[in-house]
């Protein structure tokens, strides 16, 4: 184990391997390295806040390291490094922590650069004649290249943060021959990926080696940091985990980038601690093997005259101040992981924090935040700062909070979400809300710190605006040529929406970024000057027969996904057995035992409570997702608080020219069982269980849509009714902005009689008091007219 107390200087030297020609000494795997006496109150406060936001973020895992000068203080493990079978986090626990691998790969530029084999202003093709890049101005430099001023695009065709496929850095670096430079060289910064695959594969042709073989020996080694590595580490490490905003999970992908030098290490708080020990040693012991004070105070200089504000980029670094003290680091976003590696390089002080779930950086800054501004602190033997922490609004008050706001110049919508009070503004992404004292607070994995507060029932101040409770207008429909545009592009483990939204065309791309485009032509669009893709191009492609077959951004192509009935007709699945034989078996069992003391079931029928409520039962016809007959009449009915429900969400729907138009309502139990064993075991996902009964069963669920009371017609919501595809998530984020209002005043009128809506289906609502009525197994012909 590593030794819990502060050792004498010649000891922590042997140990860290910092005197010169000392071996560094690894230590046998440890879960933690106690905190110091000094910092135990550090990370008593830190381990609170960390089980906090472990907790109210949803992450598997966190851990973190403290680096003082040339000792790690603390480092310690959170939660499950792997929840699927348990195993724990520890500071040894090895995590991909994308693009800080950048810092290592600009190590290596200046260690090479030491040694004048490279320099930081000679255009780079002096060592890759062949990259010819169009576009004007002068050459591409290495330092252009460093901090992101080289005008690339973003990604590379070859190779990018969305290509799952093995390449070498050869192919990445000869794709960008078809590209253009979105911006003249040294002109501004545009953060780029593909920038930094050129400056490994410099590394590679300079040394003669692979650049992960470069940097393994030359960077990685010297520095002890044994456990780190540009391949996937032999255990497997620890497991990502992807979201979205409109509440799915899954696992992150595992495939390595191409790109390594710009996003594809793995490693450890523990490794990473010493490498900032080994900044923080000043061009000395093992960090004076690889790079001079010089050099290495060159990489925390701000490299350009109109970059030396509050925040700019070193070579590598990025540079910034907290509480007026200089501060170089940098931030590691990669599928399923978030990581913030930070130094206050004149104090030498450090902390490295990682989790293993996606987008979740503005947590680990926040973390990492805290930690740096409790260890000056101690420093300046002061007590340490106590975290801001909000708690989660209380149900009560998040149902009276939901509405629309807005005065002449802004507006914004707070919903309720899977249990949170979200806000939402025109064109981005959700974000949850919490409160903190009276005050409602943006606290969630991507967003801190915006804060709203309620003045009374309908109006609330944002900053120095005052929004007013409003009732929306109903959008119009976007441009006709955008409508074949709309749509899904890219794959499963990553897709590119491209939707519209206020009657902008939007691209939403990685998950949570959305930007509104610039239209150029009926195909050609562009980003906006800021932002992950500032300035790129939007190119649609079409096929023979019109439609896009797929959209290219930059570098990148995504093609066009299909998903659901694009026409707007039922999804359909193929019965494993013919459904008249499934329903006779299935009228021969009986539903689950029901618990005592439940209530006494009173089914009526919803058209005969209000005639406006319209009927087209799925069911009841071929045009379901089976495409066979489950009921013998057309008919629904509910559990009579349920049902009153439902009549009084038509009455405040009726004014606004709307009424409902009911799906499905209760179901008999044989039916459920019937679905379930038309449908092969693999997905079983799309019905119920019969052995515990549905909520249909019960007669306290509803699926529904919204009909126009001029027409008669159903209106158009994002998806289609019964689709197992992601369009059927009541936070679809796809489809226009029409679709999604019509979605949202269903789930408005619903919700205001509270009933439910289930997060997986927008269509369909479940009653409060479910849970107090016995599966029923009644069929229609038997009920009362």
């Amino acid at each position: 184990m590593r030794p819990a107390c502060r050792l004498p200087g010649f000891a922590r030297a042997i140990i860290l391997g910092l005197l010169p020609g000392i071996l560094p000494i690894r230590l046998v795997a440890q879960d933690s390295i106690p905190a110091t006496s000094r910092y135990a109150a550090t990370a008593a406060l830190l381990t609170r806040l960390i089980d906090h936001e472990r907790a109210d973020k949803r992450l598997p895992a966190v851990s973190i390291a403290l680096v003082d000068d040339q000792e790690i203080v603390w480092a310690r493990g959170f939660g499950y490094a792997n929840p699927g079978d348990s195993t724990r986090a520890t500071a040894q626990t090895i995590y991909r922590v994308g693009s800080v691998a950048k810092l290592f790969t600009d190590l290596a530029v200046m260690q090479l650069a030491g040694r004048g084999l490279l320099r930081l202003d000679a255009p780079v093709t002096t060592w890759l004649p062949s990259f010819r890049p169009s576009g004007e101005g002068s050459p591409v430099t290495l330092r252009q290249l460093m901090t992101h001023r080289s005008g690339l695009v973003r990604e590379p065709a070859v190779g990018n943060y969305f290509d799952s496929r093995p390449v070498l850095l050869d192919s990445i670096v000869a794709s960008l021959n078809a590209s253009r430079l979105v911006y003249p060289p040294g002109s501004r910064v545009k953060y780029s990926n593909a920038a930094i695959a050129v400056v490994g594969k410099v590394i590679e042709r300079v040394s003669g080696k692979s650049f992960a073989q470069y940097v393994g020996d030359s960077i990685l080694s010297p520095l002890g940091m044994a456990h780190s590595t540009f391949a996937p580490p032999a255990n497997g490490g620890a497991a990502g985990f992807m979201w979205t905003v409109d509440g799915r999970k899954f696992p992150a992908p595992i495939f390595q980038l191409g790109m390594a030098p710009a996003g594809n290490l793995y490693s450890n708080v523990n490794d990473l601690g010493y490498f900032l020990s080994a900044l923080f040693a000043g061009g000395q012991g093992r960090a004076g093997r690889i790079l001079s004070r010089q050099s290495l105070s060159e990489m925390w200089r701000p490299q350009f005259a109109d970059s030396r504000s509050a925040e700019a980029f070193g070579l590598g670094f990025y540079l910034s101040h907290i509480d007026g003290h200089r501060r170089a680091g940098h931030g590691g976003a990669i599928y399923g992981f978030a990581t913030d590696l930070e130094a206050l390089p004149d104090e030498k002080l450090g902390v490295v924090v990682i989790t293993n779930l996606d987008a979740a950086n503005t947590v680990v800054s926040r973390i990492a935040d805290a930690a740096l501004k409790a260890m000056l602190a101690v420093r300046a033997g002061e007590i340490p700062p106590v975290p801001t922490v909000t708690a989660r609004i209380p149900p009560g008050t998040v149902q009276g909070m939901t509405g629309f706001y807005g005065n002449a110049t802004r507006n914004l919508e707070l919903r309720e979400g899977l249990g949170d009070l979200e806000l939402l503004t025109p064109g981005q992404s959700p974000l949850s809300l919490r409160l903190l004292g009276d005050t409602l607070v943006v606290d969630d994995p991507r967003s801190f710190g915006t804060r709203l507060i309620p003045l009374g029932h309908d109006r609330i101040q944002v900053g120095n605006d005052t929004l007013a409770r409003l009732v929306p207008s109903q959008p119009a429909d976007p441009p006709g040529s955008w409508s074949a545009l709309i749509g899904e592009y890219g794959w499963d483990y990553n897709t590119l929406y491209i939707h519209e939204d206020g009657g902008k065309l939007f691209a939403l791309i990685e998950w949570f970024f959305p930007y509104p485009l610039s239209q150029v032509s009926d195909t050609v669009f562009t980003f906006p000057s800021s932002g992950l893709y500032a300035g790129e191009r939007v190119v649609f492609h079409r096929g023979a027969d019109g439609h896009p077959r797929e959209v290219s951004i930059g570098g990148v192509t995504f093609p066009r996904r299909s998903v659901g009935p694009e026409d707007g007709t039922q999804l359909k699945i193929r019965p494993v057995r013919p459904v008249p034989d499934l329903i006779r078996e299935a009228l021969t069992q009986s539903p689950p035992a029901e618990v005592p003391g439940l209530r006494v079931p009173e089914l009526v029928e919803l058209v005969r409570l209000d005639s406006t409520i319209h009927l087209e039962i799925r069911y009841a016809t071929t045009n379901n997702f089976a495409g066979t007959v489950f009921y013998a009449q057309a008919r629904a009915f509910m559990q009579r608080p349920a049902a009153e429900a439902v009549v009084r969400a038509q009455q405040w729907l009726r004014p606004q020219g709307y009424g409902l138009l009911i799906h499905d309502a209760y179901r008999p139990w044989y039916v459920t069982k019937a679905f379930w064993d038309a449908v092969p075991d693999s997905l079983h996902w799309l019905v119920a269980n019969p052995a515990n009964g549905s909520r249909h069963n019960r007669g306290e669920a509803v699926d529904l849509t919204l009909y126009d009371l001029k027409t008669g017609l159903p209106v158009e919501m994002p998806g289609t009714y019964d689709e197992s595809t992601p369009r059927s998530y009541s936070d679809y984020p796809g489809g226009t902005s029409r679709q999604r209002w019509f979605r949202q005043l269903l789930r408005r009128a619903m919700e205001m009689q509270e009933f439910k809506v289930n997060p997986e289906e927008w269509w369909h609502f479940d009653y409060k008091d479910w849970r107090l009525y016995p599966v029923m197994n009644q069929r229609f012909e038997n009920l009362s007219p």
